[in-house]
């Protein structure tokens, strides 16, 4: 009986003692580089100790001793040099046959280590790349990510100034690398949040060029709540004039604006063109942005003929009188010409005028103006041929 209680208590004791689990063995990025450096230390130890062993033992010139250590080391033995003394043979053997090359295999190995854990850390958004003078976009979009950023760099590469800019991304998603399509555009992640200070180290958010904050949800102004914390991040290190920011609210942009941001835009993720803009022509995003509100300035079709006026003359026209900006015109063939010429004669079905919102003039008021610019001008080309006259009669 006592046996049988002394047999149980036992192989309770087995079940539930702890299980010594071997310690996993693996390497640091660091500790690869270190013990990297520290093999070359101990190899060219071995090659200066046994150049002067070649030296002393057989005599040679330390041009020679160093050029047979080297062939030796390397296995290239051309046979021209070698130790002949019982003493330079041992030397040779013990610190070039045995110690020499197997230090040299374990660098070789190691250094093959290191570009793959190199090569795993980049992929999977760990790799630091010490960039300066680099475009950071900070945060994902929620919906058609990959989509998105395709769109943007493609745009920003066909600027000539941006062709070759490094372009890095930090965010949580990509976790397994970036696709193929984004990554052919030359641009590299890291994985991490913007939220964390030791991430934006990592990414050298003080050595970046131009800073963007994408709204992690354009369609929840609790984005803002983020894109707020990074900015005043940035602030504290006098960084915020380079960040170009997303707003989902238009009430939050004060506080965004208050923080010392160089733009700040809507996120409108069908266009990406108003980023890109913000960061090759500061300034030029508040027009594209107006043009797609209703709020401020946006264009009005007026069906109104003009003829016999260049384009110069119509612009002025409206400037003058303080209708709006003319922005391109529509032909007979009903295409729409933007930007044409200054000094085209202009043959116009329609006019697309910039207008402000609370001063939206009518049809008639741009007729008017037209009108009331062909007198002035007949009325100057009068007085040019007058004058004209005069010069001639008194010549």
């Amino acid at each position: 009986m006592a046996n049988s209680e002394q047999q149980t208590s036992y192989q309770s004791s087995q079940r539930y003692k702890p299980i010594q689990h071997r310690k996993a063995v693996y390497q640091t990025n660091w500790q690869i580089k270190r013990r990297i450096n520290r093999l070359f230390m101990i190899l060219f130890a071995l090659i200066g100790a046994h150049t002067l062993a070649m030296v002393w033992l057989e005599e040679l010139s330390l041009f020679n001793a160093l050029w047979l250590t080297l062939t030796t080391l390397t296995t290239v033995g051309y046979g021209d040099l070698s130790a002949a003394t019982p003493a330079g043979k041992i030397a040779t053997i013990g610190l070039l046959y045995i110690t020499g090359i197997t230090l040299l295999t374990l660098i070789v190995s190691d250094y093959i280590d290191y570009r793959f854990f190199k090569r795993e850390l980049i992929r999977t958004g760990k790799w630091r790349w010490n960039m300066i003078n680099h475009i950071l976009i900070i945060n994902s979009p929620r919906n058609h990510t990959t989509e998105y950023y395709i769109r943007l760099v493609s745009q920003i590469r066909a600027h000539a100034l941006y062709r070759s800019t490094p372009i890095q991304i930090l965010t949580d998603q990509f976790p397994g690398g970036l696709p193929t399509e984004l990554a052919e555009l030359g641009v590299v992640h890291y994985h991490g949040s913007s939220d964390n200070p030791g991430d934006l180290r990592a990414v050298n958010v003080h050595a970046a060029k131009h800073i963007v904050i994408l709204a992690r949800d354009e369609n929840s102004a609790i984005s803002d709540s983020a894109t707020f914390d990074v900015l005043h991040r940035l602030m504290e290190h006098k960084l915020a004039d380079k960040a170009i920011v997303e707003c989902v609210r238009d009430e939050n942009r004060e506080r965004l604006k208050r923080l010392g941001a160089q733009a700040i835009i809507r996120p409108v993720r069908s266009y990406p063109e108003i980023l890109v803009r913000a960061i090759l022509a500061p300034g030029s995003e508040k027009i594209l942005e107006d043009l797609f509100s209703h709020e401020q300035d946006h264009p009005t079709r007026y069906d109104v003929k003009i003829s016999g006026l260049t384009w110069a003359e119509i612009v002025c026209a409206l400037i003058q009188a303080g209708l709006g900006t003319a922005m391109a015109y529509v032909d007979e063939d009903k295409e729409v010409i933007c930007h044409p010429k200054h000094d085209e004669r202009i043959d116009a079905h329609a006019l697309i005028v910039l207008v402000k919102a609370d001063l939206e003039p009518a049809e008639t008021e741009i007729q008017e103006a037209i009108r009331h610019y062909r007198q002035r001008k007949q009325n100057w080309d009068r007085q040019k041929q007058a004058l004209e006259r005069e010069a001639d009669i008194e010549h």
